[in-house]
């Protein structure tokens, strides 16, 4: 079975899908290891490293795409190379399937299995394949390093013969994987950190890394079954912002996080909070890329709204290549290694898995994964 890895088409990407030593682990699949030349230059891998660890080199993607019986890649593919892969074979990737419903559509019609990264369930047995939850935990480590790099003044206390200076304040807002992370790495800084969250059971787990937990009364709020915060009522948003508006106003920095699997990314932030900020204060939106927590945050600008700076710079973990790229090549070559069949030497593509059933989106020249199919529809 031939497992090809292209280059990302995407402008920018600094991250790749494998890195060598994931080639190396995998050798004894006994697959064939096709990598396009030039994929690790990103991040400083050479060809001959992925050589010693004994894969192939191509330099003609269409062939090998072509050719390919399993592709793993970092983002969505065009629909143009959709049309070159041929019938029966595993695309893994990013797809963005709730907004791609045209790519869902070509995978579907080019009798292509495809396997989106974003549907991995969140369950202990798929955690060391859970892409989304190893990039975000970069993109809040990077939202803190993003704030303190624009902040005019520095985050933790700091006792000098001049005087002594108090430390930063930072509020996070959601306390999933990207914010605990956010929390965690502002307390190491030095900050004083609070943080909120719809959700009360995570108040443990803000209070571990040493940050105050600030509750609001929002009645019945809760959680999916894959971990994500359910979606709040408008009514509920606004009490939201209105115990927001004095935590964000004492705040120095105020990372937000929240996002809706598939969905758009709440308001949480709007103009009449941010006129009671400090000038000189900044807010980092995570969210950016999915509509956007804050009212005014702008795709990769820095926004100046009275004063405050509202960064909205995409592929946090973009920012972080090297570690990126080897916590995503983890993900996939765990996927693909769970699911290898060492008696066929075949990826097992189990309908009846429970993972598989999470993620699969098209199989046998149809969109299998119900989530999808009804959004499509």
């Amino acid at each position: 079975m031939q497992i090809y890895v292209p280059k990302d088409s995407v402008t920018n990407e600094a991250r790749v899908a494998i890195i060598s030593s994931t080639v190396d682990k995998l050798r004894k699949l006994d697959a064939q290891w096709i990598i396009e030349k030039g994929l690790g230059q990103s991040i400083q891998q050479e060809d001959d490293a992925y050589i010693q660890a004994g894969a192939a080199l191509s330099d003609d993607p269409d062939t090998s795409l072509g050719l390919a019986d399993i592709i793993l890649r970092l983002n969505p593919p065009s629909a143009d190379e959709v049309k070159r892969l041929k019938e029966g074979c595993i695309h893994i990737s990013y797809m963005d399937p709730f907004n791609q419903q045209d790519l869902v559509e070509a995978f579907a019609a080019a009798k292509v299995s495809a396997i989106s990264m974003e549907m991995i369930p969140r369950t202990t047995l798929a955690q060391k394949m859970d892409a989304l939850s190893s990039q975000a935990n970069l993109a809040g480590y990077v939202a803190v390093i993003v704030a303190t790099e624009h902040l005019n003044q520095i985050l933790p206390m700091m006792m000098t013969p001049a005087g002594t200076l108090t430390p930063s304040r930072v509020f996070v807002i959601g306390a999933g994987v990207a914010g605990l992370q956010a929390i965690a790495t502002a307390k190491r800084l030095g900050a004083r950190v609070e943080a909120f969250d719809t959700r009360p059971v995570v108040k443990e787990q803000v209070q571990s890394l040493g940050a105050k937990f600030i509750k609001v009364d929002l009645g019945k709020t809760g959680q999916t079954k894959d971990g994500y915060a359910k979606e709040l009522t408008e009514e509920q948003l606004q009490k939201q912002r209105e115990a927001m508006t004095k935590a964000c106003a004492n705040a120095d920095v105020v990372i937000t996080t929240a996002q809706l699997f598939g969905r758009k990314a709440p308001l949480i932030i709007n103009h009449e909070i941010i006129k009671q900020m400090k000038p000189g204060s900044i807010i980092v939106d995570l969210a950016v890329e999915s509509g956007g927590n804050v009212e005014g945050s702008k795709l990769n600008e820095i926004v100046n709204v009275n004063g405050v700076s509202i960064i909205g710079f995409v592929n946090l973990p973009g920012r972080v290549p090297i570690h990126a790229s080897q916590m995503y090549s983890s993900n996939l070559g765990n996927l693909v290694e769970h699911f290898w069949d060492q008696e066929t030497k075949t990826f097992n593509v189990n309908i009846e898995d429970e993972i598989i059933q999470g993620c699969l989106i098209t199989h046998n020249g149809e969109i299998v994964n119900e989530r999808i199919r009804k959004e499509g529809h």
